[in-house]
């Protein structure tokens, strides 16, 4: 049995972490502050802390004696400012490792993203892509958080390995399902240039799968892994499935890519001059996006890791509605 530290082990992703930790035999400890909503996490047995990751004195008295770090608080959104992104995402990445150094933690995964490739994949991506500048606050502070990573590694004892998802889905998903399903419900769904172009769905518990073998593999320390469903998929198709499961209309409303991007960039430029802090309808990360070829091969996680995403699509679309209508 291990002692593994989750940090953002409330939401939505860091909950099905601990879960399958805890499933496999291992002991969970979790950082939280005091305003986090705890609802998903209530029935676990994990020891909480109250910390902020943006404080490196919050951090000292979790990490003693914890063998692994599963590092997976971030700001993960399509809107706000650099500094903001910049000190939670990079500073706060930072801060854990070098806690986590100074406390002799083994292994430290951090959970970055595929988007740190751009959205721009006319094939599928494997981890010898290049990450590449980006003008989206998170993709480029993710992009910064991992090199240095690995560069902070190469003069320390503990071991690195970064998880990249795709676009992550499944129950208990606030941020993304549940607002893609109100819209379907609504009949104020869409798509950009028809939908035709490919995604890269990535069921929850499937990540959570990759990140428990990550966690202990031997192979896994100084790699990074591409974390996807595997399936060829256009944003059409997927968004059809769901709303087949709902029981609601296909969306047939489209917009083509120059003309969804020109408003996005317009909106966000209103936005920002009248210094309004919610994210405009449409923002340039969300059309580019649902407007690029965006997959990316699992080969590596394959082959290394012996990593296979266990929850078909079908399923994993069956069991994200179920939980959306009981929710």
């Amino acid at each position: 049995m291990n002692k593994v530290f989750i940090t953002g082990v409330n939401g939505f992703i860091g909950s099905h972490l601990a879960e399958k930790f805890i499933n496999a035999g291992h002991e969970v400890f979790g950082l939280v502050r005091k305003t986090s909503d705890l609802k998903f996490i209530k029935d676990f047995n994990i020891k909480l802390f109250y910390g902020d990751i943006t404080d490196r004195n919050s951090l000292r008295e979790s990490l003693q004696g914890i063998d692994v770090v599963v590092h997976n608080a971030a700001f993960a959104s399509d809107w706000g400012s650099f500094d903001e992104f910049y000190k939670i995402n990079v500073t706060g990445t930072q801060n854990v490792a070098e806690i986590a150094s100074e406390n002799n933690v083994k292994r430290f995964v951090h959970i970055s993203t595929v988007a740190i490739h751009g959205f721009k994949n006319p094939n599928k991506m494997d981890e010898s892509a290049p990450a590449v500048k980006s003008i989206f606050p998170y993709c480029e502070t993710k992009r910064i958080a991992d090199e240095w990573l690995f560069e902070f590694a190469k003069t320390k004892k503990i071991e690195i390995t970064s998880i990249k998802p795709g676009n992550v889905f499944g129950t208990r998903d606030h941020t993304f399902i549940e607002k893609y399903l109100d819209a379907l419900e609504k009949g104020k769904g869409g798509f950009v240039d028809g939908g035709r172009h490919v995604t890269c769905p990535t069921y929850v518990e499937n990540l959570a799968d990759a990140v428990v073998l990550a966690t202990f593999h031997p192979a896994a320390v100084g790699q990074a892994f591409n974390i996807t469903d595997a399936v060829d998929i256009n944003w059409r198709d997927f968004t059809n499935m769901f709303a087949d499961e709902l029981g609601v209309k296909r969306p047939k409303m489209s917009i083509p890519f120059p003309i969804g991007y020109t408003i996005a960039f317009l909106m966000e430029m209103f936005y920002i001059l009248f210094r309004i802090k919610n994210a405009p309808l449409l923002t340039r990360y969300r059309i580019s996006n649902g407007g690029s070829d965006y997959h990316f091969s699992i080969e590596k996680a394959i082959k290394l890791l012996g990593f296979e995403p266990k929850i078909k699509l079908e399923e994993a679309v069956r069991r994200s509605v179920e939980w959306y209508k009981r929710r």
